[in-house]
Parts: C-alpha cells; structure tokens; sequence
C-alpha cells in the first residue's frame, strides 16, 4: 500500500505520514485507531498507555518461520538503546491470538528479556489486530493457508508520535532502516518533548 507523505515539519522534523483532510482550513492528518488488547501481563492496553509517549510497533505472531524472528531481533537493539527513556515504548502485536495466549507471549517477552510496560506483546481478537494493520498502519495482515505459518503481515517498523500519528516506517530486514529508526525516535523526541 502507498502512503502519501503530505507535510515535513520544517526545521528537519519527520513527516506525517497519511492523506490529510482539510477541517476549518487546517489539515487533520489520519491517527491510530482506538484499539484496546490485551498484554502479556494480562493488562489492557490501549492508546491512552501510550500518552505523551512516542512509540514503536509491529505485527508479529510467535510461530511463523521466517521473518519474525528477524523482525523482534531488530526491535530489541533498538529497544535496548531506549530501555532507560520513558518517552519511549514498544507494542508488538500477534496477528495468530488462538495460539498467541497470554501465557506464551509473557514466556517470550521473558525469554528475550524485556518486560512491560516498556514493550507490550499484545493479542485480542484477531479481526480486530488485522483491521487495526491494514486501516491504521497501513500494513499488510491476513490469514493465508498458502503462507508459511498460515499467516502474511507486512515487515515494517512504524514510529508513532504522540499525537498518534505516524512519523516513520521502516524495513525490520535491513539493518540500516533499524539505524534509521534508532536515528528517527531521537529526532522526533527533540522535536515533541
């Protein structure tokens, strides 16, 4: 899917990524959908855990055999160099909730090390995580028999400010977009804190 890159917030800020409408002659750029969905702690979590926050998130479900495992490496270095920064959190959510429990997500946010609330592993109903993907995030995610695990999500990164709006996507397979999006939080922190 293409998205529009519609204003650069001068002054080298990162754009707002989505078509803009036009309210009381001021753009209105799209937001992340209300969502509320359930943590590896048992938690719920929803767009008010992230206020005055910006964050990190991505699609992921524990099974699949090929890029999510690339995907949550990633996402660690760049969680590791923002653990200490409470500007900043992390949400991956699993787009395979029957077997994406509650219990396995907190086994693998243990597993790798890292804990909530500064990274939640999310599950809900799976139609509702699907839609969230493709409306809000502009991803890619669906069921697909034919598919390695069962199930196709898109691989990118999305930075989120936090006004919900999103600032960045980037390719969670290529090293430099990870370099890219380390680089990216620090700007948009400068420019929103």
């Amino acid at each position: 899917m293409i998205m529009l890159v519609l204003c650069s917030c001068g002054n080298g800020g990162l754009p707002i990524l989505g078509e803009a409408t036009m309210v009381d002659g001021k753009p209105v750029y799209p937001r992340i959908a209300d969502f509320d969905f359930i943590n590896q702690d048992g938690h719920h979590i929803s767009n008010a855990s992230f206020k005055d926050q910006v964050y990190v998130a991505d699609f992921i479900f524990l099974s699949c055999p090929t890029i999510c495992p690339v995907m949550t490496r990633a996402l660690k270095k760049v969680y590791d160099g923002y653990q200490a920064d409470d500007r900043v959190s992390f949400i991956s959510h699993t787009i395979d909730p029957e077997r994406d429990t509650v219990p396995r997500l907190k086994a693998y946010a243990e597993a790798l090390g890292v804990s909530a609330p500064k990274w939640n592993f999310v599950t809900g109903n799976q139609d509702s995580i699907m839609n969230l993907a493709e409306k809000s995030y502009y991803l890619a995610a669906n069921a697909d028999s034919t598919a390695p695990g069962g199930l196709v999500h898109g691989g990118g990164f999305l930075l989120i400010d936090k006004n919900r709006n999103i600032r960045g996507v980037y390719n969670s397979l290529e090293p430099k977009e990870t370099d890219r999006l380390t680089a990216d939080i620090k700007r948009l922190l400068r420019e929103q804190f």
